[in-house]
């Protein structure tokens, strides 16, 4: 069955105790997001700091997700890599424990050229059934993946989608002006989301929407229905948490939000470290402005 994208999926966070993977709190965030609304989890992406995850860790975090989630929601499960041989192999084992569809982020360090990027996304794609959602962010990758390539890209049966997080609105366009018909543009930027939507983008993959994310979902809707004031409202009051959970290197002001609230620990992994006290003060207010403390 076909992966519906339109709404906001949540690239979760993967919950840490005594720097082994916590379980019992995986599944804590999983049912949250859940309950709260989210269209969709995203585990093993960069916000599940996926690069520091074993090989075993993130098939098990993925497993996991998708035995919890239990067809309530879909899982989009993050099996990228910047060895192509790599990302085949963790999107392989995604498809075989039942994974909805995979992301697949840029090769990141290696920086290969655009007929680089299309051969590693065409290779992994020829080696799967599921659909697959490219994640372009050059802020972590060194490379942008440009509006041509998507587009020469969308052209593959089982590439679906694209997570657009260059944070270029032009680029952003011009992706949705070249696509192929039914070929979906998902935010990765939660601050430009509303413009995204806008323009003609049907969702976002967000870690922002960790906090209120029925809200996230609402303010998407409400732009396919053409109702764009109220979905302003919903943005401008949600700018405000926005920033503040990027105040430093994402995840750890989602995870001290999360631990602020009661719902998971902030643990990091090294090279990551906890939010700051001047983080977690600036993050303390905006939920306590939102009424979530």
């Amino acid at each position: 069955m076909p992966i519906d994208l339109r709404g906001v999926f949540a690239p979760n966070i993967t919950p840490f105790s005594a720097q082994s993977v916590d379980e019992s709190a995986l599944r804590r965030v999983l049912d949250y997001l859940i309950d709260a609304g989210i269209n969709g989890l995203v585990p093993c992406g960069t916000t599940g700091e996926s690069a520091t995850l074993t090989h075993e860790e993130h098939q098990k975090v993925i497993e996991i997700t998708v035995h919890h989630a239990a067809g309530r929601v879909p899982v989009i499960a993050g099996t990228g890599s910047n060895s192509t041989a790599e990302a085949i192999e963790l999107t392989k084992h995604a498809e075989s424990v039942g994974a909805d569809a995979a992301l697949l982020i840029c090769p990141y360090y290696n920086r290969p050229t655009q007929a680089g990027l299309i051969a590693h996304f065409t290779e992994v794609a020829r080696t799967t059934s599921l659909p697959l959602i490219l994640y372009n962010i050059p802020g972590r990758t060194g490379v942008n993946m440009e509006a041509a390539t998507t587009a020469q890209l969308s052209r593959a049966p089982n590439i679906i989608g694209i997570k657009e997080a260059s944070g270029d609105l032009k680029q952003v366009a011009e992706i949705i002006r070249l696509v192929e018909p039914g070929f979906a543009l998902l935010s990765g930027d939660g601050n430009l989301t509303f413009l995204v939507c806008c323009l003609g983008g049907v969702g976002g993959i967000l870690a922002d929407a960790h906090i209120r994310p029925g809200e996230w979902r609402r303010m998407v809707e409400l732009i396919a229905a053409g109702q764009v004031q109220e979905a302003r409202e919903i943005h401008y009051r949600l700018l405000p948490i926005t920033r503040a959970l990027f105040l430093e290197t994402n995840p750890a002001p989602v995870k001290a939000a999360l631990e602020l609230m009661g719902i998971a620990s902030a643990e990091t992994r090294l090279p990551l470290l906890p939010a700051t006290d001047a983080c977690r003060a600036a993050l303390r207010e905006e939920l306590d402005e939102l009424g979530l403390l």
